[in-house]
């Protein structure tokens, strides 16, 4: 399993690194927005500074034809390194654009994923990881866990190289659901993976296990200080 964080945020990535096994930070512009009017390249490289080339950086183009995005991809390479992801929507400009970039040996990750069909063209494409819309295909009355398992099958079938990265989850059910359905790796936002660990009854035993400690040893004992 890949655990992604979605976010352009300083401060939230460096927080969730300190405790969560991140493989990398994906963005893109309604993510950017967020920060405000932000150095577009200053803070994807502030980003890929914090996070290291151990874990995979991804970030989008914003061009809405094929060359255009080829253009896109190029400058983000330059600006930032060779190792990005590529993000790139799965339609017929973005499939265009992929098939040239994957011939260049570019990263790709394909975006903006809602039926199977697209992730079979992706797949195909050479696509690296292609990134299904969790929480959007439920609204739009679609079985997001038909369509990764959908995914799960043609990749293992066709020994693809190509791993699912469920994206846009709205709670941590749904990001168990996309695992078990086959996904390989998620992206989930800050908001979603603290929630996961908010539990009062985590609290609870870890409160519990403090309580029986301190009536045994006392309030200033620690297992170290024995």
């Amino acid at each position: 399993m890949e655990f992604m964080i979605d976010t352009a945020n300083i401060a939230e990535i460096t927080k969730m690194m300190e405790s969560l096994p991140l493989c990398g930070v994906t963005s893109n512009p309604s993510i950017l927005k967020k920060e405000g009017d932000v150095a577009f390249f200053d803070q994807l490289k502030q980003i890929r500074a914090l996070i290291g080339k151990e874990r995979s950086l991804h970030v989008q183009v914003v061009a809405m034809d094929a060359e255009g995005m080829i253009k896109d991809a190029h400058r983000i390479l330059a600006e930032i390194d060779d190792q990005v992801y590529v993000k790139i929507p799965v339609n017929m400009e973005g499939l265009k654009a992929m098939k040239a970039l994957k011939a260049e040996g570019v990263n790709i990750t394909a975006t903006a994923i809602y039926t199977e069909i697209q992730g079979y063209y992706a797949i195909e494409a050479g696509a690296d990881y292609i990134a299904p819309y969790f929480n959007r295909m439920e609204n739009m009355n679609i079985d997001p866990c038909q369509v990764i398992s959908g995914f799960a099958q043609m990749i293992a079938a066709g020994n693809y190289p190509t791993k699912i990265l469920g994206a846009s989850f709205k709670n941590i059910g749904q990001v168990n659901k996309a695992l078990l359905c086959g996904a390989q790796a998620v992206t989930v936002g800050t908001d979603v993976l603290a929630a996961s660990l908010d539990m009062p009854a985590i609290q609870k035993a870890v409160d519990d296990f403090n309580d029986d400690w301190v009536a045994i040893h006392g309030v200033d004992k620690e297992i170290y200080k024995l």
